[in-house]
């Protein structure tokens, strides 16, 4: 036998078996999408309990999985993530800088909240009214394509323990968005929505609202740890707080605004939203109508949780077992419904946990930010320089970014800022790891490719917005928690430009689907052309900064 003719009859033996594996893919487009957020789930987190969950988690981890995506941008921080998850765009090309930033709010120099209209008279930072007028033409989620192309055929529905969670997922379109407000004492929706039908369209938000105002009237006592999660107890004093003592802290109860807000930070505002997810589903008949629904669900209490106690400790181990249950009997519930439907679950952000226990556990590299970088400490060095007057710098922590008042002149400002640089970069050597100015991150071009590999520089310029970003934009050193120790129920956070806070699992569901995974990078703007495809939508690719993944693990594919 020649040897052409052996090769031809090897390939033939190896192919002829793989033929016969081949699965036809599915051609008819799930009945219902349900896009899901788990706030501040990281790869990390992700990867620690992914062989620990027996639920709704378990089923995700069955079908096809991204372990390591990325929310790529350096704000890495509920606002931005959220902005890209179903929209395919970077928050740079949303228009949606941070969760918060500083501009004017009619005459006066005020922080500004990502989703609130800041023109409504008598609106301040801390009681505003919510509006997606920050976003820009680029910006269309799923639903607002779908509504678009498919008209009264889709139904939108949102949901989340957190305003920016169940906006920015729902888009401008929705049928419904509702989301937890403590100010209300329970789940709410846009000011000028019609509740006309509100009853009939979610019947269980009655009773939800009222379950949660006599727990705020009266709070039940913190649900015993689980027992998978008493080998998790190890108390860690942080400050004068303490962490990992297996014991949430009860409910402040001096005043009923402290109650409410602390609600936020238990496993039970999780149960919430999805309890009024599973209503919205039953009621509507999403995934049984004429055409494809989207249900968009944000699940808060995982941040709330590691902001309170960090990523780690039996505080996070509850969260992770009551979040994989109430999952499970979410999925049942849709099970049951017989509706083809399919899941895409990622995260806004990943976190950190809180330094004290990191050094604990062989990371003593981890610590505390020092003040010296305060936006204080640098109005002040610029004050003595330039011979300016009073305020000069606002930051919302430190580190990211910083913005310059109007304290400082028009058209010295591109000269402020390269002098601060120069400034931080020679007074304070090893507590950054770069500084950039608002001149030199505007010169970048937008990034594009391997995530993994984009410049510090490039992962700021994702989320730059000329208008919005600051004058100059400080990356702390790796593994510094830009927050002291000592504030009570913020221990640990995230928000910057290192991957503990970028990767994000991203995981998709759907009934007969074959499971694979793959461990190299993609994005979660990867996730509306991927469902987009699914559901026979065409997606302009200049539209949008991700690709579609191919979700039919064999020849065949699911990207159109």
């Amino acid at each position: 036998m020649t040897f052409t003719r052996w090769l031809m009859a090897a390939t033939m033996m190896v192919a002829t078996p793989a033929l016969a594996q081949t699965r036809a893919p599915e051609t008819k487009p799930p009945r219902l999408v349900v896009a899901i957020s788990v706030d501040q789930f990281s790869s990390d987190l992700f990867a620690e309990w992914r062989g620990k969950f027996s639920g709704g988690m378990k089923r995700m981890t069955q079908g096809v999985v991204f372990p390591g995506g990325y929310q790529s941008h350096a704000a890495t921080e509920t606002c931005p993530g959220h902005s890209t998850i179903l929209s395919g765009v970077h928050p740079g090309r949303a228009g949606i800088a941070a969760n918060d930033w500083f501009g004017m709010r009619g005459d006066k120099f005020d922080e500004i909240y990502c989703v609130e209209d800041e023109d409504v008279a008598g609106s301040t930072h801390d009681n505003y009214v919510v509006s997606l007028k920050h976003l820009s033409e680029d910006w269309q989620t799923l639903g607002d394509r779908m509504k678009a192309a498919f008209g009264a055929r889709t139904r939108v529905f949102a949901v989340s323990g957190k305003d920016r969670g169940a906006t920015l997922m729902a888009g401008r379109r929705a049928d419904q968005t509702w989301w937890y407000d403590w100010r209300a004492k329970g789940f709410t929706t846009y000011d000028k929505a019609d509740r006309a039908n509100v009853e009939s369209a979610i019947p269980a938000l009655r009773a939800v609202n009222a379950r949660i105002a006599q727990w705020i009237a009266k709070p039940t006592p913190v649900p015993a740890l689980p027992m998978q999660c008493a080998g998790s107890v190890d108390p860690v004093n942080v400050g004068k707080s303490v962490i990992g003592d297996g014991a949430e802290n009860a409910p402040r109860t001096d005043k009923w605004q402290n109650t409410a807000r602390d609600f936020r930070a238990s496993r039970a505002i999780d149960v919430a939203t999805l309890d009024l997810a599973e209503s919205m589903v039953q009621a509507n008949r999403l995934g049984r109508g004429e055409g494809t629904d989207v249900l968009a669900i944000s699940l808060s209490a995982t941040d709330y949780i590691g902001h309170t106690y960090g990523t780690e400790g039996p505080e996070m181990c509850g969260q992770m077992v009551s979040l994989d249950a109430r999952l499970g009997r979410f999925f049942a519930a849709l099970d049951r419904q017989k509706i083809d439907y399919v899941v895409a679950l990622t995260a806004d952000h990943g976190g950190f946990d809180a330094p004290e226990r990191h050094d604990r556990r062989a990371y003593p590299a981890a610590e505390r930010v020092t003040t010296s970088l305060a936006a204080p400490v640098l109005s002040a060095m610029l004050a003595r320089q330039f011979g300016w007057q009073g305020t000069l710098i606002e930051n919302r922590a430190i580190g990211g970014d910083y913005w310059f008042t109007p304290a400082v002149p028009g058209n010295r400002r591109i000269e402020a800022a390269a002098w601060l640089k120069a400034t931080v970069e020679q007074k304070f050597p090893g507590q950054y790891a770069a500084v950039f100015t608002k001149a030199e991150i505007s010169e970048i071009p937008v990034p594009t490719g391997d995530p993994s590999v984009w410049t510090l520089a490039q992962r700021v310029r994702a989320s730059f917005v000329p208008d919005r970003s600051g004058d100059i934009f400080i990356a702390l050193p790796h593994a510094i928690m830009p927050i002291p120790a000592g504030i009570v129920g913020y221990v640990a956070t995230h928000g910057s430009v290192w991957d503990y806070d970028r990767r994000v699992p991203i995981l998709f569901w759907r009934k007969g689907m074959v499971p694979f995974e793959q461990p190299f990078d993609v994005e979660t703007t990867d996730i509306l052309p991927t469902l987009a495809s699914l559901v026979g939508l065409s997606v302009d690719p200049a539209s949008v900064d991700g690709r579609c993944l191919d979700l039919d693990a064999g020849a065949a594919s699911t990207c159109k």
